[in-house]
């Protein structure tokens, strides 16, 4: 598989708000799929881009250490793109959809 077939797997959200002591909410979004996927914030959108960038790095880490990502379903056509990585702030990154997986092991 191609680094890009790995980050365009679609993967379950599971989302939450808790109110803290102050009484404000934060809203805690997470892939239940993919361990160490999970971000929250007070505003709902932040914490969805937060995921998705952490979303990215997970699959990215798991790949440079030689291991397979989990793969539940099988992947989206085209869902990221260099755009997309852009937006979440990993612009450096879209040389790497079209590279092999095995060749990022560090």
């Amino acid at each position: 598989m191609k680094v890009g077939d790995y980050l365009n797997v679609p993967y379950r959200v599971e989302s939450e708000a808790y109110e803290t002591a102050d009484g404000s909410w934060i809203r805690r979004v997470r892939h239940p799929e993919l361990p160490g996927a999970a971000a929250e914030s007070p505003v709902i959108e932040d914490a969805l881009t937060q995921l998705e960038r952490r979303r990215i790095e997970v699959i990215l880490g798991l790949l440079r250490s030689g291991r397979q990502p989990p793969v539940p379903r099988p992947p989206l056509a085209h869902n990221v793109t260099g755009a997309t990585l852009e937006r979440i702030g990993l612009p450096g990154l879209a040389s790497l959809l079209d590279r092999d997986a095995a060749d990022l092991r560090e």
